[in-house]
């Protein structure tokens, strides 16, 4: 697989760190986009020498700052002549925040790293992707989507920019899930789009894992103990990287595209009721996602500011 690259964001820690390891071993071309370039350098290092293939690239890149992106796109385009796998894992989320931070663009840093700057990136390395016999792009999605069975549950349109921040109190949790449940939807309508090229577009719903101190020490008092409580028994990062490589890479999702797969690697199907005993089902369930994600007015929606917000 030594002539197959693959993108990962925010692999220098975690489930992408974990995912650059896998592809590397299995000899594939890893390009890690990273932010800190200075923990991103001992993690290449350590991944070299971990999976002995010397093909593991690091090149920086800051998923919520458009010029970032449009940087390293050329970048990258000037050095590869295709691209095989793109996966969307680095996020926004600063446990413990409670105030309004923005991107360069004045973008929610939420929505600018998780949905904003994943679609800019996508649609600049799209002709990239068409070159590749076998283009896959894989979205990290998360359970903290589940929030949206509550039918009072929305997605912000009015405060992306922080319009709000005097009057509506900020809440790093909500942002996070709005800007994944956009993602999705984002994953969807991408499909649709891509269709004629054949690039296939997926999202995987990312299920517990086990955190970093780092991570932890950010917690208020009560998340963080009962976080430490959940580590004893949360899975390695590996296990999800494993997914990663699976659906990026398998048979078995070749022909498989606009679905959400959950941890066990099962296609997750749209709820067919949001009421009573079948609720305890989706929030606890594994096997299906908010309608509000396949809302077709929903999707329109994000994609049209998607659209507006990444033109030049």
């Amino acid at each position: 697989m030594k002539d197959k690259i693959v993108i990962i964001t925010g692999a220098n820690s975690g489930i992408g760190k974990a995912a650059a390891l896998k592809f590397a071993t299995e000899k594939y071309h890893v390009i890690m986009a990273c932010r800190n370039m200075q923990i991103s350098s001992v993690a290449q290092k350590d991944i070299i020498e971990t999976s002995k293939n010397a093909n593991v690239d690091l090149m920086n890149l800051d998923v919520s700052s458009f010029d970032s992106i449009r940087t390293f796109c050329t970048a990258f385009k000037s050095k590869y002549p295709r691209l095989d796998i793109l996966i969307h894992n680095a996020a926004y989320l600063n446990h413990g925040e409670k105030e309004y931070k923005l991107s360069p663009e004045h973008i929610e840093l939420s929505f600018a790293t998780n949905t904003f700057g994943p679609f800019l990136m996508t649609r600049l390395l799209v002709d990239h992707l068409t070159k590749s016999s076998d283009p896959r792009i894989l979205h990290a999605c998360t359970t903290n989507i589940k929030h949206f069975f509550d039918p009072k549950r929305k997605i912000e349109f009015d405060n992306l920019r922080g319009e709000l921040r005097d009057t509506r109190p900020y809440s790093t949790y909500k942002m996070y899930g709005d800007s994944k449940m956009a993602l999705l939807m984002l994953t969807f309508k991408m499909a649709e789009e891509f269709k004629s090229t054949g690039i296939k577009v997926n999202a995987l719903q990312i299920n517990r894992i086990k955190l970093s101190k780092e991570t932890v020490k950010k917690m208020h008092s009560f998340w963080k103990v009962f976080s430490w409580v959940q580590n004893l028994t949360n899975p390695l990062p590996s296990g999800m990287a494993d997914n990663y490589f699976h659906i990026c890479t398998s048979d078995e999702f070749k022909n498989v595209t606009g679905q959400l797969i959950n941890h066990k690697r099962a296609i997750v199907q749209p709820s067919t009721t949001e009421k009573g005993f079948s609720q305890l089902t989706n929030l606890f369930g594994s096997s299906s996602y908010p309608k509000y994600a396949s809302n077709p007015q929903n999707i329109e929606q994000i994609w049209r500011l998607s659209t507006l917000l990444t033109e030049d």
